[in-house]
């Protein structure tokens, strides 16, 4: 079992910055491909990020690449999500994940999500 818990979120202004922060419990962090997703009113929840169990590589949605940066500390079991160059759209409810084995971008193959942390940008 693997139980994790987001913060970092807030509100802040197009162009602003936050760091968000994903704390895993379990002894096999290391095992886990860990993402980042968001969910906004009426939509469906959607891939931001993610970091393979394997390596480091970071791969991310097509809306946040050059804006955000995914990073793992296997030894603090925590996964963080740089998010820089806000903008309006970027506003919704930041989850954490976590599969074993390679990365995904789907939301069906993650078994583990935190209970989410909450992003707001106005314009």
């Amino acid at each position: 079992q693997v139980q994790l818990v987001e913060s970092g979120g807030g509100s802040v202004q197009a162009g602003g910055s936050l760091r968000l922060s994903c704390a895993a419990s379990g002894r096999t962090f290391s095992s886990y491909s860990m993402a980042w997703f968001r969910r906004t009113p009426g939509k469906e929840r959607e891939f931001v990020a993610a970091t393979g169990w394997s390596s480091t590589k970071p791969y991310y949605a097509d809306s946040v690449k050059g804006r955000f940066t995914i990073s793992r500390d296997n030894a603090e079991n925590a996964v963080f999500l740089e998010t820089n160059n806000l903008k309006p759209e970027d506003t919704a409810v930041y989850y954490c994940a976590a599969k074993l084995g390679g990365w995904s971008a789907r939301t069906n193959d993650y078994n583990y999500w935190g209970r989410g942390t909450q992003v707001t940008v106005s314009s």
